[in-house]
């Protein structure tokens, strides 16, 4: 049964950082899997799970940048060549995986696309939804066996705050009948994200396998490389003079929450809520900042079931635990 979507007893928060919430477990023998691990949070997720003792597989669409950006990461490290908007890349990597490990006991899907200009895959999906969403769908799905087998592995899927943007849109996921909206488009793919974990979890559980989405908070990151200055000014991320918003967190902060869905003990037992600042996040109020908590439509099962089947007919894949 899904956890219910409300803070919990947590000894970390908002500036926590990935370090923190790690230090002092021992991952010694576990198997990670983090897609995106060398850019921006993922750096930061490898560096925290890998020290903490945990062999970590990375998950790179540019594998030789990623062997350079990760030469100061202390421990056991693979990475394998991924791209999520590509299924058959994500199929060879997939079995990739099966062979270099017989399980898997975490997974975080934190690779993404963010407010970026119209473009398709190969199948004519709309890039955000197909990225973010479906290819960490279908990775999943094959890496199914490997999660079983570990007994007790968690999956954190990386949603973010965009979700109060939008529900998707399960009639016209790929904006074949409306006008293209870089920023519905991140909305709908972002609650995706957190739907897909709230219904992955409710399947998961009788094999021991969780599920967790988060939001990691505002973070200057490469995922930005979309937006203009102007824009990001016209948000309030930074000021004319190009300063970073005293709110936004460092991408050790930012990867905090992620690890901490990833490893934290206070959460045996638990599955199927979207996380914030280290703990379980609030469901939003009539107070609550645009920045925080959680919108209804990412905790609407059956819009969560409803998901998952379009996604299954979408990609060809059939994952039914």
């Amino acid at each position: 049964m899904s956890t219910a979507q409300a803070p919990i007893a947590s000894p970390f928060g908002y500036r926590s950082t990935a370090a923190d919430v790690v230090a002092g477990i021992d991952l010694s023998g576990k198997i990670a899997l983090v897609t995106g691990g060398y850019s921006g949070l993922g750096t930061e997720t490898v560096r925290a799970l890998a020290g903490a003792g945990a062999r970590v597989i990375v998950g790179a669409r540019r594998p030789d940048t990623a062997a350079e950006d990760l030469t100061d990461v202390v421990g056991r490290l693979e990475i394998l060549p991924l791209d999520l908007s590509d299924p058959a890349s994500i199929d060879s990597f997939a079995a990739a995986v099966g062979t270099a490990t017989n399980r898997l006991d975490i997974v975080i899907d934190n690779a993404a696309v963010m407010a970026n200009p119209l473009t398709r895959d190969a199948r004519g999906y709309e890039s955000q939804f197909a990225t973010n969403h479906l290819g960490h769908f279908q990775l999943v799905a094959r890496l199914w066996p490997l999660l079983a087998a570990a007994g007790g592995a968690r999956v954190i899927s990386v949603s973010s705050i965009g979700h109060r943007i939008c529900a998707p849109d399960l009639d016209d996921p790929n904006f074949e009948r409306r006008p293209y909206d870089k920023w519905q488009a991140y909305g709908q793919a972002k609650s995706a994200n957190a739907l897909f974990a709230l219904h992955l979890d409710t399947l998961g559980e009788p094999f021991g396998v969780r599920a967790f989405a988060v939001h990691p908070g505002g973070i200057a990151t490469p995922l930005q490389r979309h937006l203009t200055r102007e824009e990001q000014i016209a948000m309030g991320w930074m000021d004319a003079a190009g300063n970073i918003d005293s709110r936004f967190k460092s991408t050790r902060e930012g990867a905090a929450t992620s690890v901490w869905c990833a490893t934290s003990p206070l959460l045996d037992g638990m599955g199927g809520v979207y996380c914030e600042d280290c703990n379980v996040a609030a469901m939003a109020g009539p107070d609550t900042p645009s920045f925080a908590g959680v919108r209804p439509h990412i905790r609407d099962e059956a819009l969560a079931a409803a998901l998952w089947d379009l996604s299954e007919r979408m990609t060809g894949v059939a994952f039914r635990p």
